[in-house]
């Protein structure tokens, strides 16, 4: 199946065609749900270095990527693996060894920056971080924004409502749009030109798509255009602003995709007692994503047994049988 449009390809070409070393990109899903984790290890793969990174509350696919060396800065609200990590390992043992710069916001602060994006705006003002010390303590120094022609001078201000006290409040805080190189996001179904239709929780996988100057999905289904039209109230992200569409079938594996698969414990729990030494992590890596050549290779190493035991129930939409703990 390919569109006119040249816009299906490979994922391994997706990510070539539009990653560069310095790249400012956005990766999609929330903790353990819906993490690009296919263009993930393609990245990790492929050996981009240097990149800046914005997410909203992301998991194993973040951690991945800085545990491969591939992230100097991270933008985020929230970087946890459910109960494997709370807090993700490599990105706690990278802020501590210095080899990480981040910038910490609140989830709504993260979710209204890239609403900023997608909106062609520059900044949106909230009460989102008042009475903590977000205002207060910044990850990147003054000096480091101002060396850098990318990044806003600025974390965030906190200026006057311009309206007086209307709304009961005489301060807002501003935080600044987020406008990625380009955007990983996984998706349930996609057409060949790039309308995509998410089950479940978005989070904030819309607004980063529409904000971002290009978009690389990677989907569960690959349909043609027709398929989608049918129902155009269930899709949220119009093909306009997508760049590339791979079909990649668990491309969201080891975390879960609504009404496909639920994340995977085994793995993760692997991967967080190996992330815990550093040797242990590289032959984790080793094994895992460069050991493959790509995603499917990846899944046949897994096994077909683990793959069926998170299959999604038809009902819930969950794995209802699988052990969480």
């Amino acid at each position: 199946m390919n569109g006119e449009n040249g816009k299906v390809m490979t994922l391994a070409e997706a990510v070539r065609r539009f990653m560069h070393n310095d790249a400012h990109i956005s990766i999609g899903g929330f903790t353990l749900n819906r993490n690009p984790m296919a263009a993930v290890y393609e990245i990790i793969r492929q050996g981009y270095r240097g990149l800046h990174v914005y997410a909203h509350s992301n998991g194993t696919g973040i951690d991945e990527l800085i545990g491969g060396g591939c992230v100097d800065k991270l933008e985020i609200a929230y970087a946890g693996n459910g109960k494997a990590a709370p807090t993700c390992i490599r990105f706690r043992k990278a802020v501590q060894a210095g080899s990480l710069k981040v910038e910490d916001y609140s989830n709504f602060m993260m979710s209204l920056r890239f609403l900023a994006g997608a909106m062609g705006v520059p900044f949106m003002p909230t009460l989102s971080g008042f009475g903590s010390e977000m205002t207060t303590h910044w990850g990147f120094s003054r000096e480091m924004r101002q060396a850098d022609p990318r990044m806003v001078d600025e974390k965030l201000i906190v200026t006057d409502n311009p309206f007086g006290d209307w709304g009961n409040t005489k301060k807002v805080l501003l935080v600044p749009a987020i406008n990625p190189d380009v955007t990983f996001i996984h998706v349930q179904k996609a057409d060949t030109m790039g309308t995509c239709r998410i089950e479940g929780l978005t989070f904030a996988d819309v607004e980063q798509a529409k904000a971002s100057r290009h978009v690389v999905v990677t989907c569960e289904e690959l349909v043609e255009p027709q398929a989608l039209r049918d129902h155009p109230e269930h899709n949220q992200i119009p093909f306009i602003h997508v760049s590339a569409v791979c079909h990649v079938p668990y491309g969201g594996y080891p975390t879960a995709v609504y009404r496909h698969y639920d994340y995977d414990t085994v793995y993760l729990r692997a991967y967080a007692d190996a992330a815990r030494d550093d040797k242990l992590f590289q032959a984790f890596q080793d094994e895992y994503i460069f050991g493959v050549k790509d995603h499917p290779s990846l899944l046949e190493k897994v096994g077909e047994e683990r793959l069926s035991a998170i299959k999604a129930d038809p009902r819930t939409g969950y794995a209802v049988n699988m052990k969480r703990g």
